[in-house]
């Protein structure tokens, strides 16, 4: 039970005010923070504080003594590495939109650019690592996103509300075929359009967008999106994809999964992000990074539909789990409030990480093999690591915030 000190990653898109304000430093910070990286991803490892005051990394912890740390589960399923990566995400512009691979095609599209010579950190390397990246975000301010195709009928509503002329032949396609074969062929369609017509019909779809906003009509929201994302990547085609996904809204405490092939764009506001320790991803737009078309449409799911909200799984007054498909992770969150004040009790057989978003805790650690208890305050923006062979530990409230609330996040391996 070690607390731990974590790399803040400085995006353009990130927020000035957000992440500092969690760690209590000082805000506006003189550039945008997006992310702050809990775990051993080797790009940016947290780092181990002891009690004397020294740090070492957790990846090289791991590296020396995966049993101890990791327990012989993950050591058996992730090769003696830490599966997941825990973040807090704050996003004050849209990220780009992507989409990341199953574990098959992971593990194929590596072995293909391995093959070819492809340097790991080149532009263009689609695969630096062979292992999939599902994710999930939990909102902690109200967070904004697209995520999935939408139904496909819903979106033929959408381009005979905009009647844009120069989609007109576009709305046909899609209205032939309402389906993820027909969405395939639309969303292929628009993604390869030369600069040149899109010159021509991205002015005339944000147009459109504008006079719908003005008549309050049904598609207002995924309109202002739509303008927005027009101002900040004009003559993209991620702007025109933006048109077939869902445009989602949460509130502070509710969820999406994202599994493979999953089209999605995080837009504005501040979450806790859970995902496999991975860096594969295929962008299809609103960036200007490499973007593989062929081997995007090779990954993407375009099964349509509303994407499901999850609120969590109360498993307690005051334990509420995210269960997903993801062996990877699973997220809990521990909430307190002056009527429901009790002792959380957690034991797992691999390592966890715990954040503390409101208020402070206390953590107590069991007796082990003769140990003595120890005991561990955990503030706002702190985080600890918990190793595999730590004894169980009981968390309480410790002080309440101004709006009589304390809140812990905690990362755990799912596969157990």
């Amino acid at each position: 039970m070690e607390l731990l000190r974590n790399a803040v990653r400085p995006y353009a898109w990130g927020s000035r005010t957000a992440i500092a304000d969690l760690l209590g430093r000082p805000v506006p910070t003189p550039h945008p923070e997006a992310e702050l990286w809990m775990g051993a991803h080797p790009g940016d490892p947290s780092r181990v504080v002891r009690p004397d005051g020294d740090e070492v990394s957790l990846l090289s912890l791991l590296e020396d003594d995966p049993a101890h740390h990791l327990g012989p589960v993950c050591v058996q399923r992730w090769g003696g590495q830490l599966p997941f990566l825990l973040k807090v995400l704050a996003a004050d512009e849209p990220l780009s939109l992507q989409a990341h691979p199953s574990a098959e095609q992971a593990a194929e599209g590596f072995r293909l650019e391995e093959r070819a010579g492809i340097a790991r950190n080149a532009p263009n390397r689609n695969y630096p690592d062979p292992t999939a990246k599902p994710e999930l975000i939990c909102a902690l301010t109200e967070f904004h996103a697209l995520a999935g195709f939408r139904e496909a009928q819903r979106t033929v509503r959408l381009l005979d509300a905009l009647a844009v002329p120069s989609l007109r032949a576009h709305r046909e396609l899609l209205a032939a075929q309402p389906d993820a074969d027909g969405l395939r062929a639309l969303f292929t369609t628009w993604i390869t359009l030369p600069e040149t017509y899109l010159r021509e019909v991205l002015p005339e779809l944000l147009e459109a967008c504008v006079e719908h906003v003005r008549e309050h009509g049904e598609f207002s929201l995924e309109c202002r999106t739509v303008l927005e994302l027009g101002e900040a990547y004009p003559h993209d085609a991620g702007v025109l994809a933006s048109l077939l996904l869902n445009r989602i809204v949460l509130q502070p405490g509710e969820a999406i999964f994202l599994p493979a092939g999953n089209l999605h764009a995080y837009l504005n506001g501040t979450g806790i992000e859970i995902l496999a320790n991975s860096d594969n991803i295929l962008r299809c737009g609103l960036t200007p990074k490499h973007v593989d078309v062929p081997e995007l449409l090779r990954v993407l799911d375009f099964a349509c539909g509303d994407m499901r909200v999850l609120k969590g799984e109360s498993l307690d007054a005051n334990l509420t789990a995210y269960r997903t498909p993801a062996d990877e992770f699973e997220l809990s969150r521990l909430d307190w409030t002056p009527a429901e004040s009790g002792v959380v009790h957690l034991d797992s057989p691999g390592p966890q990480i715990l954040l503390c978003t409101k208020g402070s805790v206390r953590l107590t650690s069991s007796t082990h093999n003769g140990s003595l208890p120890r005991e561990l305050r955990l503030e706002r923006g702190q985080s600890v690591w918990l190793a595999a062979s730590d004894p169980a530990v009981q968390v309480r409230p410790a002080e309440l915030d101004d709006d009589g609330r304390a809140q812990v996040f905690r990362a755990a391996a799912g596969a157990f």
